[in-house]
């Protein structure tokens, strides 16, 4: 039993993909609710929390380095407790507790409520629990840690499909998913401290609802989530590429407040390599997809996500994957080279891909991406389009930047506003922007004037927003593994 301390300030390190950070903003509650002052520096806190990656090997290894790091501040500095939470601790808690004495206390990724035990000094080392426990809901606390115009909600926690490569079943439990009422609750409360903007997460956000005994339809919950009073922007990320239900197509194509953006991690498009990944369909089935998304919802942006590298991929279905991508043309893509995680039904698979073949591929996928990125950014110049407004740019000082529908947070580029109308524009307002400029994933814009109705709807959300307590510290993004 850990000896009790008292504890006055917090400092949170976030690492990893967006349901990431939603588990660590219901941490950073907690703490909050335990009186202590979140804090923006970590030598400046009684208590670090690091919420870990433990996906593949390069987020593994991030979390380990973080952890180094932090565990540093004990000589000479203000730390009493050093928590390491999340996959990293779920999928190696025995390992973790013996190499690593200076850390105090574990806690999985079903565990965030732990913390309050361990804030209270009357916790054990190792909290890490069963990873198919908990669920994030409505009631939970939860502190948003980035800019409040926008949020992530999870609505659904787990993952029941089999992937070669992939082991979050093994960190975070089989499909759990969250009543559509207690999404639609915890979205009006994020409503009610200036959330316009609602990115629906999951980690197989197509299965929702299959687990629970009403078996509610996606569609059914991104339509509910549009209609709450206050919402601008619905998106949804990590489909599957199965058989949309046709609802779903038509809230992505037509309604006025789901943006027409669909994030579907691919994967690969060779059949080979997709049977060889357990992807359970093959690349006639992705096309299809392909081509009735892009037929059912005007203006679509496509996000996706390739793995190259895996153990069996030859150059022809590499090859079959580049060709795959220039028909395509998706509009946002990531690419992954394979890890070898050990507990992964890949590990045991022969036809390993040299590593230095695995990262010439990426480097000659990207390249194909660039240029598609690029010249689908040129198109946009002199188009008139709705954009967020997000705030001052961390680049260009006296700009401000903003993303329109196409651009999810953090991860798919800016745009840059210029013009006279720029020095009245305000963070979580949505403007109209001509564009001027075009790069190979950003776009430069001139803000139109506002009209009486845009006028009278900020002084409005001003008013609202002066009673909402701003949140003291804004925590950074550090990592994003958004490819699953």
């Amino acid at each position: 039993m850990a000896r009790k301390q008292k504890l006055s300030t917090v400092h949170f390190v976030s690492l990893g993909c967006p349901k990431n950070r939603v588990d660590t903003e219901v941490m950073v509650g907690v703490a909050e609710h335990a009186g202590l002052e979140l804090v923006g520096e970590a030598e400046a806190a009684d208590v670090v929390v690091v919420n870990t990656c433990g996906f593949i090997g390069e987020a593994k290894k991030e979390s380990i380095d973080t952890i180094l790091e932090m565990a540093q501040l004990r000589e000479g500095g203000a730390l009493k407790k050093l928590v390491v939470a999340g996959c990293l601790s779920q999928r190696y808690p025995e390992q973790l507790a013996e190499e690593m004495p200076e850390v105090d206390h574990f806690l999985g990724p079903s565990d965030m409520l732990k913390l309050k035990e361990v804030l209270a000094g009357d916790a054990d080392r190792m909290l890490v629990g069963n990873p198919a426990e908990w669920v994030v809901r409505k009631s939970d606390p939860r502190t948003l840690s980035q800019a409040r115009h926008f949020a992530y909600v999870k609505i659904a926690e787990g993952c029941n499909r089999s992937c070669s490569f992939c082991v979050i079943p093994e960190m975070r439990g089989k499909q759990r998913s969250r009543p559509i009422a207690d999404v639609v609750a915890e979205v009006e409360q994020l409503v009610a401290q200036g959330v316009v903007e609602v990115n629906l997460i999951s980690q197989d956000t197509v299965s929702y609802g299959r687990d629970l005994k009403e078996a509610p339809k996606l569609a059914a919950l991104v339509e509910a989530v549009a209609e709450v009073p206050g919402v601008r922007w619905v998106r949804v990320f990590y489909l599957y590429p199965e058989t949309l239900e046709p609802r779903l197509l038509e809230l992505l194509g037509q309604h006025p407040r789901v943006v027409p953006y669909v994030d579907m991690p691919l994967q690969h498009a060779s059949d080979a390599m997709l049977k060889i990944m357990r992807r359970g369909h093959g690349l006639d089935r992705q096309r299809r997809v392909v081509e009735k998304l892009r037929k059912a919802v005007p203006d679509l942006t496509f996000r996706t996500a390739f793995i190259v590298g895996h153990p069996g991929e030859t150059e022809a279905d590499f090859d079959e994957l580049l060709e795959f991508v220039k028909w395509a043309e998706f509009e946002r893509l990531a690419a992954f080279r394979y890890s070898d995680e050990e507990s992964s039904r890949a590990h045991a698979l022969a036809g390993k891909v040299p590593a230095r073949t695995a990262q010439a591929r990426y480097r000659k996928l990207m390249t194909e991406q660039r240029k598609i990125a690029k010249k689908k950014a040129k198109a946009m110049i002199g188009r008139e389009i709705e954009v967020l407004v997000e705030g001052p740019s961390d680049e260009h000082e006296y700009v401000l930047m903003a993303r329109h529908q196409g651009q999810a947070p953090e991860i798919d580029g800016q745009v840059y506003l210029e013009g006279p109308e720029v020095e009245d524009a305000r963070a979580g307002e949505i403007r109209r922007v001509v564009v001027t400029q075009s790069a190979d994933y950003d776009l430069s814009g001139e803000l139109s004037p506002r009209s009486e109705d845009e006028v009278a709807a900020v002084l409005r959300r001003e008013r609202a927003l002066k009673k909402i307590k701003k949140p003291r510290v804004m925590l950074p993004v550090i990592g994003d593994i958004s490819g699953r």
